[in-house]
């Protein structure tokens, strides 16, 4: 069941955006703020405000801003609508590129996107022209130590109700179907796992190859200019790029 790795290749990895812990901070904010306002301030009861604190903890939000957060985002729903958006297009050369948004202004949001696609060479497309591309799994990434056996540590994954699994050199994939994702993610909890990454994801069903160096500078400059975007909360695609230090 072991491939290549989707959690450095699929997911577009944020760079420069993600180095700034702030950034981060405050589109965690905003996705505690979705899922308090549909399930409450109380994590035992709300299995969505579960998964996102821990999202929070494997990005290493202290758990004072967590606290901050909920009982922010249980004041404030009168005040600040947050609504979840999803925006689907093409990047230069036809790769497929979906946006998943948090925003309190949909006009802004809409206008933002769409000014970087034009800007860089893609388009916005209709609803579903995208998003049929992808599959929603659930993505846990495992911190590897020394001592974890891979062949142990899949059959607890799978027994845990994981759908698949992944050996990396430094970590293990593990992905689920979306109603599977929580109860996953708590048995390998409470087995001893450290997430680096706890979140679900959009993994393509194929994917299409770019080699244009042209047209690679556009897509790279077009996923780091909506990563930057306050309202931005996840950029997926479809694309096979070389690396950043590949490129350069």
């Amino acid at each position: 069941m072991a491939g290549h790795s989707k959690w450095s290749n699929i997911k577009h990895r944020k760079g420069k955006a993600d180095a700034a812990r702030g950034k981060i901070f405050t589109k965690i904010g905003r996705e505690i703020a979705i899922a308090v306002r549909e399930g409450g301030a109380d994590p035992g009861a709300n299995g969505k405000l579960r998964d996102v604190i821990m999202k929070a903890r494997a990005n290493n939000m202290p758990n004072d801003n967590i606290s901050r957060s909920i009982k922010k985002a249980a004041g404030e729903l009168g005040n600040i609508q947050y609504e979840e958006i999803v925006y689907e297009g093409y990047a230069a050369g036809g790769m497929a590129v979906l946006v998943e948004c948090v925003t309190d202004n949909r006009n802004r949001t809409a206008s933002d996107v769409r000014h970087y696609f034009d800007k860089f060479g893609g388009n916005l497309g209709a609803g579903g022209s995208v998003a049929w591309m992808f599959d929603t799994k659930g993505l846990l990434v495992i911190e590897r130590a020394p001592s974890m056996d891979e062949d142990e540590m899949m059959m607890t994954a799978l027994d845990a109700g994981a759908s698949d699994f992944s050996a990396l050199d430094d970590a293990f994939e593990v992905y689920t179907e979306p109603s599977d994702f929580s109860a996953v993610r708590e048995a390998l909890e409470k087995n001893g796992c450290k997430f680096l990454s706890a979140e679900m994801t959009r993994i393509p069903k194929n994917a299409t190859e770019v080699n244009d160096p042209e047209i690679l500078q556009k897509i790279e400059k077009l996923l780091d200019a909506l990563d930057d975007l306050d309202d931005v909360q996840n950029v997926y695609h479809n694309g096979e790029l070389p690396e950043s230090d590949e490129m350069e």
